[in-house]
C-alpha cells in the first residue's frame, strides 16, 4: 500500500487507487504525511483540520479523527503504517516506497549524486517528477496546509523542473526542453528562470524572432503585473540574441537548490568526440556487438544511448508484466550456439511500441547489471541505418567485459535484414544478452530464423485512455469533466500518439474546459492533433512518414482500401484477386496499417482512414487549381 500526496490525497495498491473524499480525517492524514517520521503537535494538527478558529472540543475531536483514520487503514488493508500517539502530538511512519513525497525527495537526492553523468541525472529527475499526479492536495480542504505546505512543495517541484531543462539544454536536446518550457512559462508566468531557459532554447534551435518575441512578452508581463524590469541575466540574453552571438556550450552548471540547500554543480563534461574522430576498426563485425558480458557506457553515441524514462506511462499493464517476465526469466538450456533472447514489440505507427519497451527496460534494470542501451535504427529523416553502422556506434558505447547480462533495445527496425547481423550466437564465455526489437513490421522472417517472442500492440482501451488523461492532465481537471474527457479519448481513436499530442496541447492551455476542447478538436481532429511549436509532432506527420516507407504499389493499394467501402476489407479467401488481393492486404497488415485479418475482416483505424481521405481531398483540390 502506498500513500499519494503529490496530487489528490489517495491510497494506492498496485494499479488500484482510492482517492479520499474531502473530510476532516483527510486533512489530518495530509498534515501527518507532510511531516512523516516526525512528531506533529496536536495544536498544529487541530489548526490543519479546523483552521485558525477551532471548536472548543477540538482536542477530543482530533482523537476521534485519529480513530476514523485507523478504521480507514483497516478497511483498505493498510499494514506496516500506523498513527502513533506520542508526547505532544502524533506521528506517522513512512518510507520512500510507501509515500510518494519521500520517494520524490529520495530520487532528487539520488540525482544530485549523478552530476558527472547528465543523462543518468536527467533520467533520475524524470522518474522523480513522474510521481506528481496533478494539482497538489486537490481534495484536501485545509487552508492552513494550502497556505503553509503546498507552496513549499510546489517550489521543490519547480527546482526539479528547472534542473531537467538545464540538463536538456546542456545535452543539446533543446527541442525536448521546449515541450516542458512552453508549459512551465504559461503556468508560472512570473518565474523568470523558465522564461530565460525558453528563450535560450528557441534561440539555439534557430528561432531568433520567436526568442525575441518571448522576451518582449515576459518583459511586458513583469512591467504590467509587478512593476519590475527583467533580471540582468534575461537582459544579457536578449542583448546576445540581438547581436547574433554564439551562446557557447549550454553545460548544465547552474546551482541547484534542493529543499533549501544550494548545491554547486561542476562544469559539464566535455562533449563526446564526433564519430569521424574516433578510431573504429573497419574489420569489426556487426555480430561482435552482442558478445556476452560487455558493460554499457552511460554516454550516448549518436543514435545509441541510455534508455530514457517515459513520463506518465499508463496502460499496457498486462503487456508490460508479460514482457518483464519474459526478459527476466532464467535462460533456457540449449546448445552453446543458441541465439540470445529476442522479444519483438510490433504494431502500428504511434501505437506506443517504443514507450512500452523503454518502460519495461526501466522496470527490469536490476536484472541487467551490465547495462541497457537504446539503439535508434532509423535516422531523424526516417532513413534506415545499416547494421554495420549501428554496430560501430554500439561498440563505442561498450566498456570492458563485465559480469551480468546486458539489454539492447533496437528501436524502429525497418526489416529483418537490418537486425539479423546484430543477433549472433551467444558466446560460451559470457552471459546471454537480451534484445528487444520494436518495429512497425511483423518481422515473421526474423522470428522464423532466430526465434523469439512477439508482443503486438493495438489501440488503448477506454480505461487506458482515461488513465492517460488522468496521469497527464491531473485528476482535478479530468474528474471535473469525466464525460468530456472520455469524448476526447474517442476523438483520438484511443490512439496513444494522438492522446499524447492532445494532452501536450491541453497542458499549454490550463484554463480551457475539456467540454470546449471536445468541440475544438471535433471540428478537425487531424489538423488539431499537432504541436504548433514542433510541427514534426503531429498525427498527420506520423502517418505520412509511415506511408512514405511503403513500396509505392503498396501505398497505392492502401489508399484504395482507405477510400473504398468496407467490403474491400472482407476476407474472401486466398484465391481472391479483387482490386486489392489478399496477399497485398497481408503485406499491409504486416506493416501495421491494417488490423487483424483472416479469419475475420481487416480493419483500418479511423484516424488513419481519415488521414488518407483528407490527403486525397487536398491533392485533388491542388490538381483542380492547376
Amino acid at each position: 500500500m502506498r500513500f499519494q500526496l503529490l496530487g489528490p490525497l489517495a491510497l494506492a495498491d498496485g494499479p488500484d487507487t482510492v482517492v479520499l473524499q474531502p473530510s476532516k480525517p483527510a486533512n489530518l492524514l495530509a498534515a501527518l504525511l507532510l511531516n512523516a517520521n516526525s512528531t506533529v503537535s496536536a495544536e498544529y494538527l487541530q489548526r490543519a483540520v479546523w483552521g485558525e478558529e477551532q471548536p472548543a472540543t477540538a482536542r477530543a475531536a482530533l482523537q476521534t479523527c485519529v480513530l476514523r483514520l485507523r478504521r480507514l487503514f483497516a478497511k483498505h488493508g493498510v499494514t506496516g503504517t500506523a498513527i502513533e500517539a506520542v508526547p505532544g502530538g502524533y506521528r506517522i511512519t513512512a518510507e520512500p516506497p510507501t509515500l510518494d513525497l519521500l520517494g520524490f525527495r529520495d530520487q532528487v537526492r539520488r540525482a544530485a549524486g549523478l552530476d558527472r553523468d547528465p543523462e543518468a541525472e536527467l533520467h533520475a529527475l524524470r522518474d522523480a517528477l513522474a510521481l506528481w499526479q496533478g494539482a497538489l492536495l486537490a481534495n484536501v480542504r485545509s487552508e492552513v496546509l494550502h497556505r503553509d505546505e503546498v507552496p513549499r512543495l510546489a517550489e521543490e517541484r519547480l527546482r526539479a523542473v528547472e534542473r531537467v531543462c538545464d540538463l536538456l539544454l546542456g545535452l543539446g536536446r533543446c527541442g525536448e526542453a521546449l515541450v516542458d518550457l512552453w508549459t512551465a512559462t504559461r503556468v508560472y508566468p512570473g518565474h523568470e528562470r523558465f522564461h530565460e531557459q525558453l528563450i535560450e532554447a528557441l534561440y539555439r534551435t534557430g528561432r531568433q524572432s520567436q526568442a525575441l518575441a518571448e522576451y518582449r512578452r515576459v518583459k511586458g508581463f513583469l512591467l504590467e503585473e509587478l512593476g519590475v524590469d527583467p533580471s540582468p541575466s534575461l537582459r544579457r540574453l536578449e542583448l546576445s540574441i540581438l547581436r547574433g552571438e554564439d551562446l557557447g556550450s549550454a553545460g548544465p552548471d547552474a546551482s541547484r537548490v534542493i529543499r533549501g540547500e544550494t548545491v554547486p554543480l561542476p562544469a559539464a563534461a566535455a562533449a563526446a568526440a564526433p564519430a569521424s574522430s574516433v578510431a573504429v576498426p573497419v574489420t569489426t563485425p556487426a555480430a561482435a556487438v552482442l558478445a556476452g558480458g560487455a558493460a554499457l557506457a552511460p554516454a550516448a553515441v549518436s543514435g545509441v544511448g541510455p534508455v530514457p524514462a517515459v513520463p506518465h506511462f499508463t496502460g499496457r499493464t498486462a503487456e508490460a508484466a508479460a514482457l518483464a517476465a519474459r526478459l527476466t526469466e532464467p535462460a533456457a538450456a540449449g546448445p552453446e550456439d543458441h541465439r540470445p533472447l529476442t522479444v519483438l514489440v510490433s504494431g502500428a505507427p504511434g501505437i506506443g511500441k517504443s514507450a512500452l519497451a523503454q518502460h519495461v527496460a526501466r522496470l527490469v534494470r536490476d536484472a541487467f547489471p551490465a547495462g541497457q542501451l537504446l539503439v535508434r535504427m532509423t535516422r531523424a529523416d526516417g532513413e534506415p541505418r545499416t547494421a554495420d553502422e549501428v554496430a560501430a556506434e554500439v561498440a563505442l558505447a561498450l566498456r570492458e567485459p563485465g559480469e551480468g547480462r546486458a539489454l539492447l533495445i533496437l528501436d524502429d527496425v525497418v526489416d529483418a535484414d537490418q537486425v539479423r547481423p546484430l543477433l549472433p550466437p551467444v558466446s560460451a564465455d559470457g552471459p546471454e544478452p537480451a534484445v528487444v526489437v520494436t518495429s512497425r513490421m511483423g518481422l515473421g522472417g526474423l522470428i522464423a530464423t532466430h526465434g523469439g517472442w512477439v508482443q503486438r500492440l493495438t489501440a488503448f482501451t477506454d480505461a487506458e485512455s482515461y488513465a492517460l488523461l488522468l496521469a497527464t492532465l491531473g485528476a482535478e481537471r479530468v474528474e471535473a469533466e469525466p464525460r468530456a474527457a472520455r469524448r476526447l479519448a474517442v476523438l483520438c481513436g484511443h490512439f496513444p500518439a494522438a492522446l499524447r499530442i492532445l494532452t501536450a496541447r491541453l497542458l499549454t492551455r490550463p484554463g480551457l474546459r475539456l467540454a470546449d476542447a471536445v468541440d475544438w478538436l471535433g471540428d478537425d481532429p487531424l489538423a488539431r492533433l499537432t504541436l504548433t511549436d514542433s510541427p514534426d509532432h503531429s498525427v498527420t506527420g506520423l502517418f505520412d512518414r509511415a506511408l512514405d516507407r511503403l513500396d509505392p504499389r503498396l501505398s497505392e493499394a492502401f489508399t484504395h482500401l482507405a477510400q473504398g467501402p468496407p467490403e474491400l476489407l472482407a476476407d474472401r479467401g486466398p484465391e481472391d484477386e479483387g482490386p486489392v488481393p489478399e496477399a497485398v492486404r497481408e503485406q499491409l497488415a504486416d506493416a501495421g496499417l491494417l488490423e487483424d485479418g483472416p479469419p475475420g475482416p481487416y480493419r483500418i483505424h479511423d484516424l488513419l482512414r481519415a488521414h488518407v481521405r483528407r490527403t486525397a481531398r487536398i491533392r485533388d483540390r491542388r490538381t483542380e487549381k492547376v
